[in-house]
């Protein structure tokens, strides 16, 4: 299976939150499981950064690295995922959010997420 983890997902794993679940951890950590992360949750949290509203306990280039080392692919934005984008319901209104969805309705990959509101959409999805 190949997954999208969602922005939280991918926080949660490099700061080893305690409300990231194990089996979660474990998926990411399988080097036999393709995990995905959106250039697009680089772009929130650079922004989120920028106006702090996130805190980070590393800089941005580690984040990268961070990913690299574990094996976690960035995917970059395509036509594909626009053009899902474009034909999302109103679900959510945040436009990371919403591209991360639709990235993994157009790509067929079971997003990790904790966030409620995007289990509405028709995705596959898992948290614990």
């Amino acid at each position: 299976m190949a997954y999208l983890l969602d922005t939280h997902t991918f926080l949660w794993f490099v700061a080893g939150n305690k409300q990231l679940p194990e089996s979660v951890k474990a998926k990411i950590k399988d080097i036999g499981e393709l995990c995905f992360l959106s250039v697009a949750s680089f772009w929130e949290i650079t922004i989120k950064h920028q106006i702090g509203k996130l805190t980070l306990d590393i800089s941005l280039e580690e984040l990268f690295e961070y990913a690299d080392r574990n094996q976690i692919e960035i995917m970059q934005i395509s036509n594909e995922h626009l053009l899902a984008l474009s034909k999302l319901p109103g679900h959510h209104s945040d436009p990371f959010d919403r591209l991360i969805v639709s990235q993994a309705l157009a790509e067929n990959l079971t997003l990790i997420t904790k966030d409620k509101v995007l289990k509405k959409y028709k995705i596959k999805h898992q948290w614990a």
